[in-house]
């Protein structure tokens, strides 16, 4: 099978499916985040494995990323908690540009949050091809030690199919 190279530096075979880059990621090429007073929970979270959220105490609003306050009605009675970890794919690209920290091909996503809120993050254990990454697929959480502070949360799909929610996302989906 012939391979063919793309305007934007991506490889494809002539069938347009993506040819995995065959170089090692370098994982120390990822930005490492700086975890602040108000987002500490959250990569203390990470690193034990847990997906932690804030839930507001006036008005019970679920939400990501951490701030000190609700975005709903402003009120800095929150609460943190720990997330079930399960989630959805919203929406997603895929990255055929090549980067130092990722073996590309390489999903960019959105997944939404059983509980509610969104999250970018990265779709792993999955070919990433739009075959296989399915809008509304079942995914579940997993972390990647970025270094000894700081783990970083992508999203898997999940071996079991999760129930979906009521909710009704924008497009009509669940």
């Amino acid at each position: 099978m012939n391979t063919i190279l793309k305007p934007l530096g991506s490889m494809v075979n002539e069938d347009s499916t993506a040819v995995r880059n065959t170089g090692m990621a370098d994982k120390s090429k990822i930005p490492v985040p700086k975890a602040t007073p108000e987002t500490q929970h959250f990569w203390d979270g990470t690193k034990a494995g847990v997906l932690r959220l804030q839930r507001c105490c006036e008005c019970s609003q679920i939400y990501f990323p951490p701030r000190p306050f609700c975005p709903a009605c402003v009120s800095r009675d929150v609460e943190v908690f720990d997330a079930c970890g399960r989630a959805f794919l919203y929406s997603y690209v895929i990255n055929q540009r090549p980067h130092p920290a990722f073996d590309g091909p390489y999903s960019i996503a959105v997944v939404e949050l059983e509980e509610g809120p969104r999250m970018m993050t990265n779709i792993v254990g999955v070919e990433q091809t739009p075959q296989a990454l399915k809008l509304d697929m079942p995914l579940v959480v997993t972390f990647e030690p970025l270094n000894e502070d700081i783990s970083l949360p992508y999203f898997q799909p999940a071996e079991q199919p999760v129930e979906q929610s009521s909710k009704q996302h924008a497009g009509g989906g669940r």
